[in-house]
Protein backbone atom coordinates (compact mmCIF):
# COMPACT_ATOMS: atom_id res chain seq x y z
CA UNK A 1 0.00 0.00 0.00
CA UNK A 2 1.51 3.62 -1.04
CA UNK A 3 0.52 6.04 1.29
CA UNK A 4 -1.10 9.27 0.28
CA UNK A 5 1.14 12.32 -0.19
CA UNK A 6 -1.03 13.86 2.09
CA UNK A 7 0.14 11.73 4.71
CA UNK A 8 3.81 13.49 4.40
CA UNK A 9 4.78 15.17 7.95
CA UNK A 10 6.22 18.48 8.59
CA UNK A 11 9.75 17.10 9.80
CA UNK A 12 10.35 15.25 6.63
CA UNK A 13 9.86 19.08 4.61
CA UNK A 14 11.68 20.29 7.14
CA UNK A 15 15.21 18.48 6.40
CA UNK A 16 14.63 18.85 2.26
CA UNK A 17 17.32 20.00 0.58
CA UNK A 18 16.34 19.38 -3.06
CA UNK A 19 14.09 17.57 -5.37
CA UNK A 20 15.04 14.95 -8.40
CA UNK A 21 12.47 14.64 -10.69
CA UNK A 22 11.64 11.96 -14.05
CA UNK A 23 10.43 14.44 -17.02
CA UNK A 24 7.94 11.94 -19.19
CA UNK A 25 4.60 11.76 -17.35
CA UNK A 26 5.86 13.09 -14.21
CA UNK A 27 6.56 16.71 -14.96
CA UNK A 28 4.72 16.19 -18.31
CA UNK A 29 0.97 15.18 -19.38
CA UNK A 30 0.34 13.96 -22.40
CA UNK A 31 3.33 14.88 -23.93
CA UNK A 32 3.56 18.25 -22.56
CA UNK A 33 4.50 20.15 -19.57
CA UNK A 34 1.21 22.32 -17.97
CA UNK A 35 1.78 25.77 -16.43
CA UNK A 36 1.22 24.35 -13.16
CA UNK A 37 4.05 22.25 -13.21
CA UNK A 38 6.22 25.00 -14.72
CA UNK A 39 5.48 27.02 -12.29
CA UNK A 40 5.70 24.69 -9.69
CA UNK A 41 9.49 24.10 -10.88
CA UNK A 42 10.42 27.80 -10.62
CA UNK A 43 8.67 27.86 -7.00
CA UNK A 44 11.11 24.85 -5.82
CA UNK A 45 13.81 27.03 -7.33
CA UNK A 46 13.20 30.15 -5.40
CA UNK A 47 12.93 28.36 -1.83
CA UNK A 48 16.28 27.53 -2.55
CA UNK A 49 15.98 23.87 -2.80
CA UNK A 50 18.28 21.96 -5.20
CA UNK A 51 16.61 20.77 -8.82
CA UNK A 52 17.65 18.39 -11.03
CA UNK A 53 15.41 16.15 -14.13
CA UNK A 54 16.59 12.70 -13.86
CA UNK A 55 15.70 11.52 -17.15
CA UNK A 56 16.13 9.10 -20.11
CA UNK A 57 15.81 11.66 -23.05
CA UNK A 58 18.09 12.69 -24.95
CA UNK A 59 22.07 14.87 -24.63
CA UNK A 60 20.56 17.31 -27.27
CA UNK A 61 17.40 18.07 -24.72
CA UNK A 62 19.26 17.96 -21.83
CA UNK A 63 21.91 20.58 -23.33
CA UNK A 64 18.59 22.98 -23.65
CA UNK A 65 16.81 21.64 -20.62
CA UNK A 66 20.34 22.49 -18.46
CA UNK A 67 20.71 26.22 -20.28
CA UNK A 68 17.06 27.50 -20.18
CA UNK A 69 15.39 25.65 -17.63
CA UNK A 70 15.42 27.09 -13.74
CA UNK A 71 17.58 23.79 -12.69
CA UNK A 72 20.63 23.15 -10.96
CA UNK A 73 21.87 20.57 -13.96
CA UNK A 74 19.99 17.60 -15.66
CA UNK A 75 21.03 14.00 -15.75
CA UNK A 76 20.40 12.46 -18.60
CA UNK A 77 20.17 9.43 -20.92
CA UNK A 78 19.26 7.21 -18.09
CA UNK A 79 23.01 7.96 -16.39
CA UNK A 80 25.29 8.67 -19.20
CA UNK A 81 26.20 12.14 -18.08
CA UNK A 82 25.22 15.19 -16.61
CA UNK A 83 25.44 18.33 -17.35
CA UNK A 84 25.59 21.81 -15.51
CA UNK A 85 25.19 25.07 -16.89
CA UNK A 86 27.88 27.50 -14.35
CA UNK A 87 25.07 30.47 -14.48
CA UNK A 88 28.05 33.37 -12.93
CA UNK A 89 30.71 32.32 -16.24
CA UNK A 90 27.85 31.01 -18.07
CA UNK A 91 29.20 28.09 -19.49
CA UNK A 92 28.01 24.26 -19.28
CA UNK A 93 29.97 21.73 -18.63
CA UNK A 94 29.20 17.95 -20.23
CA UNK A 95 30.06 15.54 -17.41
CA UNK A 96 29.65 11.99 -19.23
CA UNK A 97 30.64 8.43 -18.10
CA UNK A 98 32.43 7.15 -21.33
CA UNK A 99 34.99 9.18 -23.40
CA UNK A 100 33.59 10.24 -26.69
CA UNK A 101 35.96 6.73 -28.83
CA UNK A 102 33.60 4.55 -26.43
CA UNK A 103 30.69 5.96 -27.26
CA UNK A 104 31.31 5.59 -30.59
CA UNK A 105 32.06 2.31 -30.23
CA UNK A 106 28.39 1.42 -28.35
CA UNK A 107 26.74 2.86 -30.85
CA UNK A 108 28.05 1.23 -33.80
CA UNK A 109 26.75 -1.91 -31.35
CA UNK A 110 23.91 -0.95 -30.69
CA UNK A 111 22.86 -0.16 -34.29
CA UNK A 112 23.20 -3.51 -34.91
CA UNK A 113 20.90 -4.15 -32.07
CA UNK A 114 18.47 -1.61 -33.57
CA UNK A 115 18.20 -3.87 -36.94
CA UNK A 116 17.20 -7.04 -35.00
CA UNK A 117 14.20 -5.20 -33.17
CA UNK A 118 12.98 -3.63 -35.79
CA UNK A 119 12.89 -6.75 -37.75
CA UNK A 120 12.08 -8.77 -35.09
CA UNK A 121 9.22 -6.93 -33.43
CA UNK A 122 6.52 -5.41 -35.32
CA UNK A 123 5.07 -1.87 -35.06
CA UNK A 124 8.19 -0.98 -33.10
CA UNK A 125 9.92 2.66 -34.41
CA UNK A 126 13.17 4.10 -33.39
CA UNK A 127 12.29 7.34 -30.69
CA UNK A 128 12.08 10.23 -32.99
CA UNK A 129 14.72 11.47 -30.05
CA UNK A 130 17.28 9.37 -31.09
CA UNK A 131 19.24 11.74 -33.46
CA UNK A 132 19.83 13.80 -30.32
CA UNK A 133 21.51 10.82 -28.47
CA UNK A 134 24.96 10.23 -27.23
CA UNK A 135 25.17 6.88 -25.40
CA UNK A 136 21.76 4.32 -25.64
CA UNK A 137 19.09 3.39 -28.15
CA UNK A 138 15.63 4.26 -27.52
CA UNK A 139 12.98 2.20 -28.94
CA UNK A 140 9.46 4.08 -29.38
CA UNK A 141 6.14 1.66 -28.05
CA UNK A 142 3.74 4.23 -27.72
CA UNK A 143 4.87 7.95 -28.11
CA UNK A 144 4.54 8.21 -31.85
CA UNK A 145 3.62 5.00 -32.79
CA UNK A 146 0.64 2.80 -31.76
CA UNK A 147 1.21 0.89 -28.81
CA UNK A 148 2.56 -2.07 -28.56
CA UNK A 149 1.04 -4.69 -25.93
CA UNK A 150 3.23 -5.86 -23.03
CA UNK A 151 4.68 -9.03 -24.88
CA UNK A 152 5.91 -7.06 -27.89
CA UNK A 153 7.68 -4.76 -25.03
CA UNK A 154 8.65 -7.83 -23.22
CA UNK A 155 10.62 -8.98 -26.76
CA UNK A 156 12.21 -5.55 -27.09
CA UNK A 157 13.85 -6.49 -23.82
CA UNK A 158 14.72 -9.68 -24.82
CA UNK A 159 16.96 -8.69 -27.55
CA UNK A 160 18.97 -6.22 -25.76
CA UNK A 161 19.77 -8.99 -22.86
CA UNK A 162 20.46 -11.26 -26.02
CA UNK A 163 23.20 -9.09 -27.13
CA UNK A 164 24.47 -8.02 -23.78
CA UNK A 165 22.97 -4.42 -22.93
CA UNK A 166 21.32 -3.00 -20.22
CA UNK A 167 17.63 -1.80 -21.05
CA UNK A 168 14.77 0.03 -19.21
CA UNK A 169 11.15 -0.04 -19.80
CA UNK A 170 9.78 3.97 -19.44
CA UNK A 171 6.17 5.17 -20.03
CA UNK A 172 7.31 5.42 -23.61
CA UNK A 173 10.31 4.06 -24.43
CA UNK A 174 12.40 1.40 -24.28
CA UNK A 175 16.09 2.21 -23.87
CA UNK A 176 19.18 0.05 -24.07
CA UNK A 177 22.94 0.87 -24.01
CA UNK A 178 26.37 -1.26 -22.86
CA UNK A 179 27.24 -0.38 -19.69
CA UNK A 180 26.16 -1.76 -15.96
CA UNK A 181 25.46 2.70 -15.25
CA UNK A 182 22.21 3.94 -14.24
CA UNK A 183 20.19 6.60 -13.11
CA UNK A 184 21.51 6.66 -9.77
CA UNK A 185 24.83 5.98 -9.95
CA UNK A 186 25.31 9.02 -12.16
CA UNK A 187 22.61 11.27 -9.93
CA UNK A 188 25.26 10.06 -6.86
CA UNK A 189 28.32 11.19 -8.81
CA UNK A 190 26.93 14.23 -9.73
CA UNK A 191 25.75 15.26 -6.48
CA UNK A 192 29.27 14.24 -4.95
CA UNK A 193 31.35 16.37 -8.11
CA UNK A 194 28.44 19.24 -7.52
CA UNK A 195 27.84 20.02 -4.14
CA UNK A 196 30.08 17.67 -2.13
CA UNK A 197 26.97 15.20 -0.98
CA UNK A 198 27.32 12.02 -0.31
CA UNK A 199 23.98 10.79 -0.90
CA UNK A 200 24.95 7.31 0.43
CA UNK A 201 24.59 9.29 4.01
CA UNK A 202 22.05 12.13 3.25
CA UNK A 203 19.49 10.60 0.86
CA UNK A 204 16.72 11.38 3.48
CA UNK A 205 17.33 15.45 3.15
CA UNK A 206 15.99 14.53 -0.97
CA UNK A 207 13.02 13.63 -2.24
CA UNK A 208 12.50 12.11 -5.95
CA UNK A 209 9.65 11.79 -8.24
CA UNK A 210 8.71 9.82 -10.92
CA UNK A 211 6.18 7.78 -12.75
CA UNK A 212 7.44 3.63 -14.34
CA UNK A 213 9.46 0.54 -13.80
CA UNK A 214 12.67 2.74 -14.95
CA UNK A 215 12.79 4.79 -11.96
CA UNK A 216 12.09 2.23 -9.34
CA UNK A 217 16.20 2.46 -8.63
CA UNK A 218 15.63 5.64 -6.92
CA UNK A 219 12.18 4.27 -5.40
CA UNK A 220 14.37 1.91 -3.81
CA UNK A 221 16.66 4.38 -2.88
CA UNK A 222 15.30 7.14 -1.55
CA UNK A 223 13.63 7.36 1.22
CA UNK A 224 11.38 10.01 0.68
CA UNK A 225 10.26 9.06 -3.07
CA UNK A 226 6.61 9.89 -4.35
CA UNK A 227 4.71 8.65 -7.67
CA UNK A 228 2.90 10.76 -9.20
CA UNK A 229 -0.75 9.13 -9.54
CA UNK A 230 -0.36 7.51 -12.99
CA UNK A 231 2.55 4.70 -11.42
CA UNK A 232 -0.24 2.83 -10.42
CA UNK A 233 -0.78 1.56 -13.72
CA UNK A 234 2.46 -0.01 -13.35
CA UNK A 235 2.02 -1.33 -9.62
CA UNK A 236 1.97 -5.15 -11.08
CA UNK A 237 5.08 -4.91 -13.08
CA UNK A 238 7.55 -3.49 -10.28
CA UNK A 239 9.11 -4.50 -7.32
CA UNK A 240 10.37 -1.36 -5.81
CA UNK A 241 7.30 1.78 -5.36
CA UNK A 242 7.45 4.80 -4.50
CA UNK A 243 6.90 5.56 -0.26
CA UNK A 244 4.00 8.04 -1.22
CA UNK A 245 1.76 8.89 -4.30
CA UNK A 246 -0.32 12.13 -5.86
CA UNK A 247 -3.92 12.48 -6.09
CA UNK A 248 -3.01 13.35 -9.86
CA UNK A 249 -1.44 12.61 -12.75
CA UNK A 250 1.36 13.92 -14.65
CA UNK A 251 2.93 17.25 -14.40
CA UNK A 252 -0.56 18.22 -12.08
CA UNK A 253 1.17 15.62 -9.87
CA UNK A 254 4.47 16.98 -9.95
CA UNK A 255 2.57 20.43 -8.96
CA UNK A 256 1.04 18.72 -5.95
CA UNK A 257 4.12 17.14 -4.91
CA UNK A 258 5.69 20.59 -5.10
CA UNK A 259 2.71 22.69 -3.38
CA UNK A 260 2.56 20.01 -0.72
CA UNK A 261 6.57 20.22 0.20
CA UNK A 262 5.98 24.02 0.01
CA UNK A 263 3.24 24.56 2.55
CA UNK A 264 4.81 22.13 5.22
CA UNK A 265 8.02 24.21 4.88
CA UNK A 266 6.16 27.78 5.15
CA UNK A 267 3.73 26.66 8.09
CA UNK A 268 7.04 24.90 10.25
CA UNK A 269 8.85 28.47 9.34
CA UNK A 270 6.24 30.20 10.78
CA UNK A 271 5.58 28.00 13.61
CA UNK A 272 9.43 28.41 14.57
CA UNK A 273 8.93 32.43 13.52
CA UNK A 274 6.20 32.21 16.87
CA UNK A 275 7.89 30.12 18.76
Amino acid sequence: MIASIESIDMETARSLQGVFFDIDDTFTTHGKIPAAAFQALWALKESGLKVVPITGRPAGWCDHIARMWPVDAVVGENGAFYFWLDEQAGKLTKRFLDTEEIRSEKRARLRQVEQEILRSVPGTAIASDQAYREADLAIDFCEDVDRLDWPAIERICAIFGKHGATCKVSSIHVNGWFGEYNKLGMTKTMAAELWGADLETSKQRFLFCGDSPNDEPLFRFFPFSVGVRNVLGFVERMRNLPAYVTNHQGGEGFAEIAATILALKERDSASISAG
